[in-house]
Order: structure tokens, then sequence, then C-alpha cells
């Protein structure tokens, strides 16, 4: 059997820290897909996705420590399907992305809005597996956002 997922979007919102009551962190981030289509009226239609992500442990950290609103993310994981209970005590169900790679997709920028490479470092090693200063632009994050890609081959 295979469950696996892979998105790349871009933050809603800053990713929330919390801590299990054995000190394990979790980090939930809400990550916005979107995809264009030519409708059947022949109008272009944009449609986003919302998609849930719980990521765990040091890979949540760094997520804190490094993302922020409208960032650029490629996750990959599992869906997983929880069951809980409301305050009228009814069962819910979300189903969510349960993280296992993150990939910071875009530059990260300084304190002046200027882009610089990432200047953290822990025992010498980058954070997070981030390759930020190494790809520059890497163009549009959505189709909406690109004019004339429609011949790209994915």
């Amino acid at each position: 059997m295979l469950n696996k997922v892979q998105i790349i979007g871009r933050l809603g919102r800053d990713p929330e820290l919390k801590y299990t009551s054995t000190g394990m962190p979790i980090a939930n981030l809400r990550i916005a897909t979107d995809e264009s289509y030519i409708g059947r009226d022949g109008n272009k239609v944009d449609r986003t996705e919302w998609h849930t992500v719980v990521l765990f442990q040091k890979t949540a950290e760094n997520a804190v420590n490094y993302l922020a609103k409208g960032s650029l993310v490629f996750v990959e994981g599992s869906l997983q399907t929880r069951k809980w209970q409301d305050q009228q005590g009814q069962d819910r169900y979300s189903t969510e992305i349960k993280g296992h790679t993150i990939k910071f997709l875009d530059r990260k920028k300084d304190q002046q809005g200027d882009d610089s490479p990432q200047q953290s470092r822990n025992n010498g090693r980058q954070q997070g597996g981030n390759n930020q200063g190494q790809y520059g632009d890497l163009g549009p994050a959505f189709p909406s956002e690109a004019s004339g890609m429609d011949d790209v081959p994915f």
C-alpha cells in the first residue's frame, strides 16, 4: 500500500508550535496550493486548496524558526485522519498531512527586505536542509501567477 503526498504551496499564516506533555515539539502549518483551468464556459477558473500540515520534532522547530506567512515550501508526507469530539460531544474528523520532509523554496529576507543567504547555523550545518541561496528565483509559485506557461510538461 502507498500513502504519499507531495505539495508545493505558500503558508497562509505563521507556523504554530506546541509541545506534547512529554516535551515533543509539534508544528501546524496551513498551506495553500492552487490550480487554474478553463471551465466549461471557456473562462479561466482559479481554485485554491488549503492543507493542514503537521510536523514533529526538529522538523517542527526548523519550520517555526525559518518560515513565516507567505513562505514557499515543498512538503512530502502522508495523509492522516484524526477523530475527535467537538464541544457537543459529536465525533468529528480532520484529514491532514503528516509531514516527513519539508524544503524551504524561497530565499530568506533580511531586516531591510534584501535577499540574503541563510545566516543561522547549528554546529556548522545549515538548519532544515535549506538550500535557499543556491537556487535563486524559482519562478512563479502557482500556475495562476504564470502567463504563457501552458506548454510546460508537468
